[in-house]
């Protein structure tokens, strides 16, 4: 069965020279798309590599690998960590292919530390590649795909972002941040044809050194760059939604509300009292990204009325928390 294509178009992959981004840029290459291979080199830690200058680098080994194979693809070295960056990052899809399609924020660092040892530094520097890192691309790349009346747009999350992990405050912070930069994106693109989704995926990759994975299940990168394939081509018909992937499943993630409890008025011991009606799940509502804003006011007015009236927050100011 033939896959979906991608030609004519052209993607941006930023930490495209190993693990995931590079599997990405090797799928969307494969199916016709020019792609800018975007990667410092870097460290996990998010340092120099220290490399000899005369080496290829990571980006450059990429781009040789999709040429090789017949398909069309520039190098780039820039930092997603500043906003010369992120512009040099996505003016190299403009000045080599003359537009850009696709944007795929995939670089990452890591720095390990307690909480109650994290240093201002590296938290810091984990939040400039991977949350500043994706405004950093997307900023200069948004407006480009609304002109141009189209644009994918697909973020990088993770489970750290989604439910926390030890040792990783800094991570799990530009991981869940992510989240809420994508959701804007999809509000604000959806009247120009542009989407933005997260990917929450799960490989082995250089980030998995020193873990034991001998009795992990097959986890390639190669396993989950089909659902990042999927977000990032003409046909993917969601927005603003968060996919997971790993060892081969792949699956929603969602935020939810409870229908929660309504009173008049609110002692501290009465929500005490009230705590296991409050978080009773059992008819949650999930609500739209693209709407979810308004969605949510009307609800919780309309609770408290008995009547639709948060229908008036559609007539001025939604911006209600």
């Amino acid at each position: 069965m033939s896959d979906l294509r991608f030609d004519g178009r052209v993607a941006v992959i930023t930490g495209a020279g190993r693990g995931l981004g590079r599997a990405y840029a090797l799928l969307l290459a494969s199916l016709g798309a020019k792609v800018v291979v975007n990667d410092t080199g870097a460290t996990i830690s998010g340092e120099s590599a220290g490399r000899d200058p005369a080496d290829i680098s990571p980006a450059d080994e990429v781009v040789r690998e999709i040429v090789e194979a017949g398909g069309e693809a520039v190098a780039s070295t820039e930092s997603v960590a500043t906003a010369e960056g992120g512009r040099a990052i996505v003016e190299a899809a403009v000045d080599r292919f003359g537009r850009i399609d696709v944007l795929i924020h995939n670089a990452g660092n890591n720095r390990y530390s307690p909480l109650a040892e994290m240093t201002y530094e590296d938290f810091d520097a984990v939040l400039d590649v991977h949350l500043r890192g994706a405004f950093n691309v997307v900023r200069p790349a948004f407006p480009l795909m609304c002109e141009a009346g189209y644009g994918r747009i697909v973020l990088t999350s993770s489970i750290g972002g989604l439910y926390g992990n030890h040792r990783v405050a800094n991570y799990a912070a530009a991981k869940g941040g992510i989240i809420g930069l994508s959701n804007v994106a999809a509000i604000e693109g959806a009247e120009h044809g542009v989407t933005s989704n997260v990917i929450v995926p799960a490989a082995l990759t250089r980030l998995a050194e020193g873990l034991d994975t001998s009795k992990y299940p097959p986890m390639d990168p190669e396993l989950a760059a089909p659902a990042v394939g999927w977000l990032a081509h003409e046909s993917c018909s969601i927005t603003g939604e968060m996919l997971v992937t790993i060892a081969g499943r792949i699956a929603r993630a969602f935020i939810a509300e409870t229908p929660g409890v309504y009173r008049p008025s609110w002692t501290i011991a009465e929500v005490g009292e009230q705590i296991d009606s409050i978080r009773d799940t059992d008819d949650p509502w999930i609500l739209p990204t693209v709407s979810g804003h308004v969605d949510h006011i009307i609800r919780s007015f309309a609770t408290a009325t008995g009547v639709d009236a948060g229908a008036a927050a559609q007539k001025g100011s939604t911006h209600v928390g």
